[in-house]
């Protein structure tokens, strides 16, 4: 298995052991790869929680911009609502696990067709 395939079988298992979903995997793959190379670094493939410079980056540039969502406050309150779901102990919030959640979310799996 190459590297890509053994971290979306890591993001699964973290799905399911940390938020009770099974994943679509078709949708987590496609996730993972427009993550890019990011995840390939320990700093890059996690999302701290507590960072509001990072959240407001995971709203523009995530929600806004791939997704095509408008601006608002339901935004912010989604990924709120995703990083509570996930767990503020929880110190491993890996962002394609963040992505594919606010995804779901939002209904916009069309965004990866």
């Amino acid at each position: 298995m190459s590297k890509r395939d053994d971290l979306i079988a890591k993001y699964a298992a973290d799905m399911k052991d940390k938020l009770g979903v099974t994943p679509d995997m078709d949708l987590l793959t496609k996730v993972v790869i427009g993550c890019g190379p990011s995840i390939y670094n320990a700093d890059g493939e996690t999302v701290a929680g507590s960072d509001k410079a990072e959240l407001e980056r995971i709203r523009t540039n995530y929600l806004m911009k791939k997704l095509g969502l408008p601006d608002g406050p339901d935004l912010s309150a989604a990924i709120d609502k995703v990083i509570a779901k996930y767990g503020s102990s929880n110190r491993n919030k890996y962002r394609a696990v963040v992505y594919y959640m606010l995804c779901m979310h939002f209904g916009k799996q069309a965004a990866y067709a």
